[in-house]
């Protein structure tokens, strides 16, 4: 366990990480940890692999959950913290040493906060990705348990808080994808699940979504969010992004379609 953010002693601390199939990469997040009161590891429970059992050797408690979706598995999570403040992690999210130091300094005078946003960055491609969409990506990850919600649409539920909140400095390290297959394959599953939500939000298709939504979005990436400047890795990354929003509104045309040509 890592000392960094051993300044934490004013308030009592609950870490949170979600896990799936995580055994290659669940002790690099948990390994840093040390700084916590509480860890808690929520572990979906169509895990196959050994994720279950280094959570169990690692963390204080853990808890094998069904997976309904990112929100639910979000507020059960937070549910099991037994502190005051609570830190929410994926498993593959590493508390960098800065960022340890800077979340102790902040609880040991938090005032009326009721979060803090930390920055994530993410390491793709051979490269830590300092542009485009990737960065910064600031986070509410830090916050009071009761001043808290999930909220948003699955696959990508976020916290708010009802209160003041501040940015902290130091990165949240992201391990997010093995290569590119593993970017493309998740591309799949998360542009299904959205695809999904808006379906069930009622939200209507519009060609236009399909037509200028994917282009808009990998110039906003590789121009104005200069992601030219990561190089190859920052092209690929927006050419991905842009495609992901393609796929996420296609699949919201073809479930519609399915719905017009389902019958008796």
């Amino acid at each position: 366990m890592s000392d960094a953010g051993a300044n934490i002693n004013s308030v009592r601390l609950s870490v949170c990480v979600l896990a799936y199939n995580d055994e290659a990469i669940l002790a690099r997040c948990l390994g840093v940890l040390g700084f916590a009161d509480e860890v808690v590891v929520v572990v979906d429970a169509k895990t196959t692999d050994g994720t279950e059992k280094i959570a169990r050797e690692m963390a204080t408690a853990v808890s094998v959950h069904g997976y309904v979706g990112d929100v639910e598995q979000k507020r059960h999570a937070i549910g099991l913290a037994q502190n005051e403040w609570v830190l929410l992690l994926d498993s593959d999210e590493v508390v960098s040493a800065g960022l340890a130091d800077r979340i102790g300094a902040f609880l040991a005078d938090p005032g009326e906060m009721a979060g803090a946003e930390v920055n994530r960055l993410t390491f793709h491609l051979g490269r830590w990705i300092r542009h485009g969409d990737f960065y910064p990506d600031w986070k509410l990850r830090l916050f009071r348990k009761q001043a808290a919600n999930v909220v948003g649409l699955n696959p990508h539920g976020r916290v708010e808080v009802a209160g003041g909140t501040a940015r902290l400095d130091g990165d949240l390290e992201h391990f997010s994808y093995r290569d590119l297959s593993d970017q493309l394959e998740r591309i799949q599953r998360f542009s299904t699940d959205a695809a999904a939500a808006l379906h069930a939000d009622g939200r209507k298709f519009r060609i236009w979504d399909l037509c200028l939504r994917p282009p808009l979005r990998f110039l906003r990436s590789y121009l104005l969010k200069r992601g030219f400047l990561d190089g190859t890795a920052g092209f690929v990354i927006a050419v991905a992004t842009g495609f992901h929003v393609f796929l996420k509104y296609a699949k919201l045309w073809e479930a519609e379609r399915r719905d017009r040509t389902s019958g008796p």
